[in-house]
């Protein structure tokens, strides 16, 4: 059997699973679709199974199909980390890193953290894309980001959690609002009667809100919904509406004074966690396991709340 060959077939099917079709992945390489279609064939030939399924939702992988995308992801991590050690071996550390993360860590994240890294290692190179709790979680048990910054994730058992505190979910308001005048934490009660602005249900300080009010039957008035945090603050400086977030993710606006971080009586919100995330079992390349031993040790969003 040629390792060489097969690796290259490796690369086909690992594209057209990820793609979701093998036409998607031909045109994602630049390739006729016949091609990637042979290259899998013939990968199913030398192992004697059928390793994708066709159906309305697109290209799957079956189960020993699955077996070997994940021999081909460790592969090509383990690549990439020997790749990075021979670098650093002669005294210049390279690499590229993939960073998914919540909207909520990015002014934390941007600020000396990521200076810090970049001045200790300028030669390597980043790439950072927000998106949801659940969209972060897949990239990284997908292979898609190298290191997930993710607020209150549900348990996955493909996904090691690095580093994690609690970040309570707090009601988030303009400096002068009438709650904050209330000088006690905020029930969930209080604030029935304001506006609400949020982010989509697939962001995790939704899910947590939305579990909260259910356990306490109270009605939240969503007047908005976004995923972009200026569309939301804007908002809330515009009149007496409120959100929810931990302090962390507004901590320049806070600091300004700006915005107000109103504590909310209640354990499902006082509980919830921030997490620095890696797919369990991946061998993460050495300029990947740098970031995130630094990050976990630099992020406010990984310190312990008083």
């Amino acid at each position: 059997m040629n390792e060489e060959l097969n690796l290259h077939r490796l690369f086909y099917l690992y594209e057209a699973v990820s793609a979701g079709s093998v036409r998607a992945a031909a045109d994602k390489l630049n390739v006729n679709a016949s091609v990637v279609s042979r290259q899998i064939a013939l990968l199913e030939k030398d192992v004697a199974a059928t390793l994708i399924e066709r159906s309305s939702k697109g290209v799957q992988a079956t189960e020993i199909g699955a077996l070997l995308m994940d021999f081909y992801r460790s592969h090509r991590s383990m690549s990439d980390d020997l790749a990075e050690k021979l670098r650093e071996t002669r005294g210049m550390l390279r690499g590229h890193v993939s960073i998914s993360l919540g909207a909520g860590f990015v002014s934390d994240l941007m600020g000396p953290p990521i200076q810090a890294f970049r001045a200790r290692y300028p030669h390597i190179t980043l790439n950072i894309e927000t998106a949801g709790t659940n969209e972060v979680m897949r990239r990284i048990c997908d292979d898609d980001a190298h290191i997930g910054l993710v607020y209150n994730p549900t348990p996955e058992s493909r996904v090691l959690s690095r580093a994690h505190a609690v970040q309570p979910l707090c009601a988030i308001v303009r400096a002068g609002h009438p709650l904050q005048r209330l000088g006690r934490p905020l029930k969930l009660g209080d604030v029935a009667d304001f506006n609400i602005a949020m982010k989509p249900i697939s962001f995790g300080t939704m899910q947590l809100l939305d579990m909260a009010a259910r356990v306490e039957h109270v009605a939240l008035n969503v007047s908005l919904t976004t995923n972009s945090s200026s569309v939301m603050y804007h908002y809330l400086r515009s009149q007496e509406a409120i959100t929810f977030a931990p302090a962390f993710s507004i901590a320049q606006e806070l600091i300004a004074g700006e915005l107000v971080a109103l504590p909310v009586d209640h354990p499902v919100l006082s509980s919830a966690e921030a997490h620095l995330v890696t797919r369990m079992g991946r061998s993460l390349p050495l300029s990947a396991q740098r970031l995130a031993a630094h990050l976990a040790g630099a992020m406010t969003a990984f310190q312990a709340t008083a």
